[in-house]
């Protein structure tokens, strides 16, 4: 099995350092720089010898560069790299860019997973990987000795990839922190009680059938319903919200749900929620 070294002590490193040692991968040695890094090494990674950055890179077949994607380049450039080594990093927004030029075969491999600092299951992760044909062999056997899939996407897609993760994942804790917060101020005692199984059961539904899975008042042609929302909800979750919808009416549309009369009810609501939000951005206050 290859020998894996890893330059850096984050969450993510440590966690896939930790399963690829689990799987058997022996682990040459962790970088390790700050307090939090140390302890974060020493607890996921007890049996790794913490090491220089040269010394990481010696004694490594597959070299992971696991710091901000900032840091990428600028650390992998330190690297005593030779032909014979792969050379990875883990961001899912860059592809391989970052590690153009170097001696060792790029790649770019993203778990699109959270980590928090612990040990992560990465069984039936969809790894996201770009490198050149040769590399192959070797990035799915690791993929796969941590349980995980692995999917190929061009390097000029990167960006695009990323995108749709953060918009499904980032915006999902925004959007369900917004709907707690006026769930909150309409008096309901325990928000999460009330949102949870709802919101599980929309996200597998949805998961498996797509927009179809929409229910809701925009599905149901209910532009009344839509208008006294907006009524009722403050600046910025109102805002939010005209856009979510203006987005759902779309897909109903397309879907042949709804029809042009009512979406066009739909679009006349928004456009003048839209008008509102404008003026009491510039007066402070509603149009009279």
């Amino acid at each position: 099995m290859e020998r894996i070294g890893l330059i850096g002590a984050g969450r993510a490193g440590t966690a896939l350092g930790a399963a690829l040692a689990a799987a058997g991968h022996p682990l040459a040695g962790v970088t390790a720089r700050s307090d939090a890094s140390r302890e974060r090494a020493a607890r996921l990674l007890p049996h790794v010898p913490v090491l220089t950055s040269d010394e990481v890179t010696a004694r490594a077949d597959v070299v992971i560069v696991a710091v901000p994607d900032h840091l990428i380049r600028e650390v992998a450039d330190t690297l005593p790299l030779t032909e014979a080594q792969y050379v990875v990093h883990l961001s899912g927004a860059h592809g391989l860019a970052p590690l153009a030029g170097l001696a060792a075969t790029p790649v770019a491999l993203h778990p699109p997973m959270t980590f928090t600092g612990g040990l992560v299951e990465l069984d039936g992760v969809m790894f996201t990987a770009t490198a050149p044909d040769a590399a192959r062999p070797v990035v799915e056997r690791l993929v796969k000795a941590v349980g995980g899939q692995v999917q190929w996407v061009a390097d000029e897609q990167r960006a695009q990839y990323h995108a749709g993760l953060v918009h499904g994942a980032n915006h999902l804790t925004t959007l369900v922190s917004q709907a707690l917060a006026v769930l909150r101020d309409a008096g309901v005692s325990d928000p999460v009680a009330t949102l949870g199984p709802l919101l599980a059961t929309t996200l597998d539904n949805t998961l498996r059938s797509g927009h179809h899975a929409l229910t809701g008042p925009i599905a149901r042609g209910d532009v009344d319903t839509v208008a006294a929302h907006l009524e009722v909800l403050r600046a910025r979750t109102a805002t939010t919200y005209a856009e979510l919808a203006r987005a759902t009416v779309e897909l109903v549309v397309a879907d042949g749900r709804l029809d042009p009369a009512t979406a066009s009810r739909f679009t006349k609501v928004l456009d003048g929620h839209q008008a509102v939000s404008r003026e009491r951005d510039r007066t402070g206050e509603a149009p009279r």
